[in-house]
């Protein structure tokens, strides 16, 4: 791959009428779209209303559930490991709260377990990457929380509602909301240090689909800022964690209730159990299954994992035939495509252009939306910019946002954004961003309440694994703030039900057998096995002779 720096020439012309349309945008921003606009648009572009990128969940409590063919082949595909194969007597680690995951909302979980007092030693977090590989700390913009008089949470629910399409589980939106200023608190209480105004108060920003400034940022950093207080105080608290250990299967006891989960080192490649009186699945989303093709602006062990092992001991599923596509995924240059260019650049006045230099639609519209007026640009008109690669996009005009706010803003409060392009040359307060929708969110996942029981005995979950907080699409700065509001609530959860006392029963892989019977009555002539921990980008021949190597294992 040529390492190209700053802009080609081929593309210069587009930019020089973005810097010509520049004065007249700023006193003549586009209106946002009516109703009945917003809906032909996201039926017309959005790749969730396009039925050529769905397959059917073909067995289970989801069965004939239409889901993203990518996720279908995880879930339709058989485990990869055989229940008779795996010794469950002997016991690794035993332990009160098991917490899958140890991205924002695991940690978060971890850390509300123990003051809600669960002993440090009988927590075990467990992670298949490092303490930090998460998509939390790649968040950029900003979390939501009501608590300006001139805001409440109820007007905060309304907007998480409306920007689901009334979709949500009204009390997961409810919980969500009326959380949020006491997450905020802990935040500032445990040392996370947010953008303050002179006087001292919260700076705070709109954000798409939003009625009202609530957005708290520490510039762009701000789920870096978020994580970096959590882990601290994990730390601090001598937490137990296992890297490189993910679990690939959950256990069972002779009744189904879940007791635990069977873990895979990834470097040694051996299996080890825990046994757990309750456990906590918080391992996020399916951004690295690069849904209906698109670039991705997730972390690398992104794989639905969670989701999978759940679904294979009967939990229920909701809205994962929902997929949100951040509007603005870096298009330019290669190396960085699909990387985030974080919605606050358009809190901040940036707006998206097509090659003429005109608005294509209002910069805060809801995601969906957004991404897909931008979708619409680069496949139905010939209004968008082209790369040397061949890759179509628009431009966010970042430049405008020094005309608005001043000199200098981009560096205060972007400094990331201004760096990731730095790097190649290209200056985002002289030029705008190429960018195109990029897969970044997982709207749908396991079924909870408002404390996070799911539908199987013994399990929580909390994060982007669950469905139903966030509707059919969630609003810029509602996942920082679900992780840590959920979070919290599964921490407490966990230590009510790790203080009551309850009987041992026998681990089992039961739950498996019913899984392979339940395909095998399928008849796949391809079979496939998940989970796959990581994203392969190998080629087919390899692949091929990975799933030859699983057949003879089994």
């Amino acid at each position: 791959m040529k390492f190209i720096r700053g802009y080609p020439e081929a593309m210069r012309k587009s930019i020089d009428n973005v810097n010509k349309t520049r004065s007249k945008r700023i006193d003549e921003v586009i209106a946002d779209m009516t109703l009945e606009e917003r809906d032909k648009v996201l039926k017309s572009f959005h790749p969730d209303y396009k039925k050529e990128t769905k397959e059917n969940i073909a067995w289970g409590p989801n069965k004939g559930d239409l889901v993203p063919i990518e996720v279908a082949s995880i879930l339709n595909a058989y485990p990869t490991v055989s229940p008779d194969t795996i010794d469950l007597s002997k016991v690794d680690y035993d332990v009160g709260v098991l917490i899958i995951g140890a991205g924002g909302a695991g940690t978060s979980a971890a850390l509300w377990a123990n003051y809600s007092g669960v002993p440090e030693d009988q927590i075990l977090v467990v992670t298949k990457l490092r303490h930090g590989d998460c998509n939390t700390i790649m968040a950029q913009g900003g979390i939501q929380a009501a608590d300006r008089p001139e805001d409440s949470p109820l007007i905060h629910y309304l907007d998480v509602m409306g920007g689901g399409h009334f979709t949500n589980e009204p009390e997961l939106a409810r919980a969500l909301t009326e959380d949020a200023p006491a997450i905020i608190k802990w935040h500032k209480d445990i040392g996370a240090i947010y953008d303050l105004n002179e006087d001292g108060s919260f700076v705070e920003n709109p954000g798409g689909g939003t009625s009202r400034n609530r957005m708290h940022a520490a510039k762009d950093y701000t789920g870096m800022e978020i994580f970096r207080t959590l882990r601290d105080e994990f730390n601090d608290l001598s937490i137990p964690i296992l890297e490189f250990m993910p679990a690939i299967e959950l256990l069972t006891d002779e009744k189904g209730k879940i007791t635990g989960a069977l873990l895979y080192h990834l470097e040694t490649k051996q299996y080890f159990v825990v046994r757990a009186k309750i456990t906590v699945l918080t391992t996020g989303g399916f951004g690295r299954l690069h849904v209906a093709g698109f670039p991705t602006t997730n972390h690398y062990g992104a794989t639905m994992d969670g989701v999978l092992m759940a679904y294979r001991a009967g939990a229920q599923l909701k809205h994962l035939d929902s997929t949100q596509f951040h509007p603005t995924g870096a298009a330019f240059p290669e190396q960085i495509v699909g990387l985030l260019v974080t919605e606050k650049v358009r809190s901040l006045g940036g707006q998206v252009l097509g090659y003429d230099g005109e608005q294509l639609c209002y910069p805060l519209e809801p995601r969906d939306v957004e991404a897909s007026a931008l979708i619409r640009c680069c496949s139905s008109t010939e209004n968008y910019i082209e790369t040397p690669s061949g890759m179509r996009g628009v431009w966010l005009d970042s430049p405008i946002i020094e005309e608005i706010k001043g000199k200098g803003t981009i560096q205060r409060d972007l400094s990331a954004m201004y760096r990731m392009f730095q790097r190649f040359d290209i200056d985002i307060t002289e030029d705008p961003i190429l960018v195109y929708p990029a897969l970044h969110y997982q709207n749908g996942g396991v079924t909870h309440n408002k404390n996070c029981y799911t539908s199987l005995k013994g399990l929580l979950a909390a994060g982007e694994i669950s469905g139903g907080v966030h509707g059919k699409n969630r609003l810029m700065g509602n996942s920082l703030l679900e992780i840590n509001v959920f979070g919290r609530r599964a921490g407490i959860t966990a230590a009510k039900e790790y203080k009551k006392q309850t009987a041992k029963g026998k681990l089992t892989l039961n739950h498996l057998k019913t899984t392979v019977t339940a395909l095998d009555a399928l008849n796949i002539k391809d079979k496939k096995y998940s989970p796959i921990l990581l994203p392969e980008y190998r080629e087919e021949a390899v692949q091929n002779r990975l799933i030859q190597l699983y057949e003879e294992i089994r």
